[in-house]
């Protein structure tokens, strides 16, 4: 029997044997949404790190002074008016009323300008807005003034982009914490209050329906406009293993499932109580991370001899099986089907594959031998594939394997770490990016090889980095397309990161609950349950 048979067939087998359902009352049941998220989460500080499953549960927790809507417009979320002035290099802010704290203390300029420095010291946006910063001050409680010494056009954008880390606005005295040290305290600004004593991690999470949280009027719309809770709980169940997570939506036992496995979506559409749909419409683009750090991947060529041995066809099969409505191959870095697409400098993924060819070159590189460390969570589906291809891709190239199969919290400590692998570090780990994060430059740090200031793998390209301040320059649309072939060409002859492919996801429901949207994360406010 093969995995997908035998997930199937036990996720059947313990949906119709039945689970004991949650000791609920009907009210109570209708007031709390049970979620079955992407992963465990085991650290909660938006902007330690980059893992989609804590800005998931940060954007319950904390809100942001503007937000991108479906349209990848930034809006005014915390914000009620800015103003810049003519030369673009001073920057005036001005709160809504009546933002509070979990605390209920109000939320105030001082704790924005906070917040933000905090933020630019980790995100690659950020970073670049640091750079040419004069002056980030409170001007009074609900007024910040930002001067830089240049313009940067695209701040607003910075401020609502949904790729991590997200600029969270949280109280002075959390955002003061070194943002290369975790937070401990959880006090935020959004709709839901995190309930720090039912946290259990690799068990569940909770959030509760903050009183004092006042939405916007506007409709919301991603994460913009009135984020109303309609539930007054929201548990997040942690079930690493897809075929008891299928039983629990099934049972009733949970209500929406975050990232149902392809292999099990024909059995959950068999059941009349649930609702399947794909997840994002922009999709995901697969990866896997080389550490530029050390050997072998800090020489191009054995970057190069993956790409012209690996088959994207071989890692979407294992992400989404064999229907192929749900995966495309990938020549490059950018979201299919949206305006900067483009496979320029793509042909080192294109045709047959040639294994003799990328042997020839990872010996030229000066391999010879040394223990390849891999770092692959078996608690997501998503990096479970890649690492399941890629180990058998390494062994086909003759280099010497050491898989460390590990979990996903444990991936997000471990890849930060500088350390040579067989110290604590690392040559390779898998990972993701939302469609919506790659559709151009600014918002999306994968690509990025400014050395310290990349995402981990820490590429260190000054070709790419030109592009990409070619890109922000750019002044027009044609403009814009023409850099952006060239930075795919640059980033795929440097090897930035390696592309495994475009592919669309699920997720899953109980149609009892209502209002579930797509988008790239589980937008919870507006669902609601009956």
């Amino acid at each position: 029997m093969d995995r997908r048979t035998f997930l199937q067939a036990t996720a059947a087998t313990a949906a119709s044997a039945g689970f004991a359902a949650p000791a609920l009352s009907q009210g109570a049941n209708a007031r709390t949404l049970r979620f079955v998220p992407q992963a465990n989460l085991a650290n909660f500080d938006p902007i330690w790190g980059t893992q989609y499953v804590v800005r998931n549960a940060s954007v319950l927790v904390w809100d942001t002074l503007y937000g991108l809507n479906d349209k990848l417009e930034p809006q005014r979320q915390m914000i009620e008016a800015e103003e810049a002035s003519s030369d673009g290099l001073t920057w005036n802010f001005r709160l809504r009323e009546g933002l509070r704290f979990h605390d209920n203390e109000p939320v105030r300029a001082r704790d924005v300008v906070a917040s933000i420095t905090r933020w630019m010291a980790r995100d690659p946006m950020g970073l670049m807005i640091r750079a040419i910063q004069e002056e980030l001050v409170a001007v009074d409680d609900r007024s910040f003034r930002w001067v830089l010494s240049k313009p940067y056009p695209k701040l607003i954008y910075a401020l609502g982009k949904t790729n991590t880390p997200i600029c969270f606005i949280m109280p002075e005295r959390i955002a003061r914490t070194d943002p290369f040290q975790q937070i401990s305290e959880y006090i935020g600004s959004g709709p839901c209050r995190f309930l720090r004593n039912e946290w259990v991690p690799g068990a569940r999470a909770a959030f509760e329906r903050f009183a004092g949280y006042q939405p916007r009027q506007e409709a919301a719309n991603w994460m913009t406009g009135g984020k109303r809770m309609m539930v007054e709980r929201v548990e997040w169940h942690i079930m690493p293993d897809a075929a008891t997570a299928a039983s629990a939506l099934q049972n009733g036992e949970v209500d929406w499932w975050e990232n149902p496995i392809t292999d099990l979506v024909p059995l959950l559409r068999r059941n009349r109580n649930v609702q399947v749909d794909i997840a994002d419409p922009l999709g995901n683009i697969g990866s896997f991370r080389l550490n530029h750090l050390h050997p072998p991947f800090n020489d191009v060529r054995a970057r190069r001899a993956l790409l012209m041995a690996m088959n994207q066809e071989d890692y979407m099969r294992a992400i989404v099986g064999n229907d192929d409505a749900l995966w495309k191959r990938l020549p490059g870095y950018f979201t299919p089907d949206t305006p900067l697409y483009t496979e320029e400098g793509g042909e080192i993924l294109k045709g047959p594959r040639n294994l003799d060819a990328a042997k020839r070159l990872l010996q030229e590189s000066g391999y010879s031998g040394q223990p390849i460390t891999v770092l692959a969570a078996q608690d997501q589906a998503i990096t479970k594939a890649q690492g399941d291809v890629t180990a058998d891709l390494l062994r086909r190239l003759g280099m010497n394997l050491d898989f460390v199969a590990t979990d996903w919290g444990t991936v997000g400590q471990r890849r930060a770490m500088k350390n040579p692998p067989g110290q604590g570090g690392w040559n390779i780990f898998f990972s993701w990016h939302a469609g919506a994060d790659c559709t151009n430059p600014a918002a999306y740090n994968g690509i990025r090889a400014n050395g310290d200031g990349a995402w981990f793998g820490w590429p260190n390209i000054p070709a790419v980095e030109q592009k990409v301040a070619e890109w922000f320059d750019a002044p027009s649309l044609e403009e814009e397309k023409r850099v952006i072939g060239q930075l795919n060409r640059v980033a795929l002859e440097n090897v930035v990161y390696v592309p495994s492919g475009f592919f669309l996801g699920y997720q899953a429901w109980r149609r009892n609950v209502s209002g579930v949207v797509k988008g790239p994360i589980p937008f919870v406010w507006g669902v609601s349950k009956s």
